[in-house]
């Protein structure tokens, strides 16, 4: 029989392992359509914690076809955003710039101790710009975003101070502007982009596990028991040339981390709370009170933590899970909830 050869495991993708520069996370690129009509196509909510949902298997060659099955699922909970900003981007050889940001006149007061730039914006000699300057140079522009922010005290979370975040549209630069001036000062719902059965990315900062050795880090094997250590890498390279690869495991931080799941289905995106609300809420989160999405699978983060979601930039239609619609929720029990 052959002896097992494990000499090092964990992933390489992800390198060099270091904290997250912002607790909140922001995607980099979207799938973007200038044909349709102006409409996000991102949101950010907060993860309230995992349930289980029961629902009929449409799978048709599965052995289990059109029986009930356990679907584990995440909630988080999107109470509605605030646009405070429209901000003009325009391309240059450097790659696209900031070119004008147009900011609302009043806003919450969790918001200005979040930015400066209302409190500045008293000023005399402040000059603050104006929808009138995106119209002046809108051949220019060629792309237009949403400045919004969160509203966590709408929560019960115990968080007052907001998370800011961009919101991507749709549509030609004519279409975002005129989007981008009716939505100005006023709410967007996670409703008002997303739709049941679709498939959407969630990024987040995952959980910090701090300093950690290269066992937990990159799942090096034990050493025997009559080694001198045991929780350490056989060699970290020769002598000749005297230096350290960067593919040999070492110990360092482990975790807060950004990290992007792709293609998770929205199985419920609703105001009923009742639904998902556990007796005595959920642990080290309490009850949702707004709008939530009911998502397949695991999320990264934490509890309470921001979530950003988006429309699916490679959705794919196999690894779609096959289901009905949800018969029951095993989460309405007494037992779910208890732990602080």
């Amino acid at each position: 029989m052959n002896e097992i050869h494990k000499p090092r495991s964990g992933s390489l993708a992800y390198y060099p392992k270091v904290r997250a520069k912002k607790h909140t996370p922001s995607f980099s690129s979207f799938l973007l359509n200038s044909d349709s009509d102006a409409m996000p196509v991102n949101f950010m909510g907060y993860k309230a914690g995992m349930t289980t949902v029961f629902a009929l298997n449409q799978q048709q060659k599965s052995p289990k076809f059109n029986m009930e099955i356990p679907v584990p699922a995440t909630v988080i909970e999107c109470p509605p955003i605030k646009v405070f900003g429209i901000r003009a981007y325009t391309n240059t050889l450097q790659g696209k710039k900031v070119l004008i940001d147009v900011l609302t006149d009043k806003t919450d007061k969790e918001m200005s101790k979040k930015i400066h730039s209302f409190l500045n914006s008293k000023k005399k000699d402040n000059k603050k710009n104006s929808v009138l300057d995106i119209e002046k140079d809108i051949k220019e522009v060629s792309e237009i975003r949403l400045l919004a922010f969160t509203q966590p005290k709408l929560t019960g979370i115990g968080k007052k101070k907001p998370d800011l975040t961009e919101i991507a549209l749709n549509g030609t630069v004519e279409k975002q502007f005129t989007f981008a001036k009716e939505k100005l000062g006023k709410e967007l719902k996670a409703s008002e982009i997303f739709k049941q059965n679709q498939q959407v990315d969630v990024k987040a900062v995952d959980k910090g596990k701090g300093f950690v050795g290269v066992v937990k880090r990159a799942g090096v094997k034990v050493h025997r028991p009559k080694a001198k250590k045991h929780r350490i890498v056989g060699s970290i390279g020769p002598w000749k040339p005297a230096t350290i690869m960067w593919t040999v495991a070492r110990p360092g931080q482990l975790g807060y981390q950004n990290r992007t799941e792709f293609n998770k289905m929205i199985l419920i995106i609703s105001d009923e709370t009742v639904k998902v609300n556990p007796k005595k809420g959920f642990g080290k989160y309490g009850l949702v009170k707004n709008e939530f999405i009911l998502l397949t699978g695991s999320v990264p983060g934490a509890v309470k933590r921001p979530i950003a979601i988006r429309n699916a930039i490679r959705a794919d239609e196999k690894t779609r899970p096959r289901l009905s619609e949800i018969t029951s929720f095993s989460h309405l029990t007494e037992k779910q909830g208890v732990k602080a």
